[in-house]
């Protein structure tokens, strides 16, 4: 639980400042135990990440909360979605293989 807690404390934080890039709506963050995901975004604009985001590297943390930030604006992995995380993460591709590495 005390996970929990840092992830959201991480999560409120950071978020509004990754989102200047943006400007997105967001509604509730969620922080959940989820066993097969990192992080989801809903059709209603709530976002929700896995606790371990606590525990990853910072700029492993930030791509994830910038790939979910993102699914505001392209609901899907398409070019156009990606050209987004890229606006913020310009080296998405190795943050993201290091996370598919953990």
């Amino acid at each position: 639980i005390k996970h929990k807690e840092v992830a959201r404390k991480l999560v409120e934080k950071r978020l509004p400042e990754l989102n200047k890039a943006y400007g997105f709506t967001y509604h509730k963050i969620a922080i959940r135990n989820q066993k097969s995901r990192w992080g989801s975004c809903s059709m209603s604009g709530n976002l929700n990440f896995n606790y371990k985001i606590a525990l990853l590297p910072s700029h492993v943390a930030d791509y994830l909360m910038v790939h979910e930030l993102c699914h505001l604006g392209e609901f899907n992995h398409s070019q156009r979605f990606w050209d987004l995380v890229a606006r913020t993460i310009p080296d998405y591709v190795r943050v993201r293989a290091e996370l598919h590495s953990l």
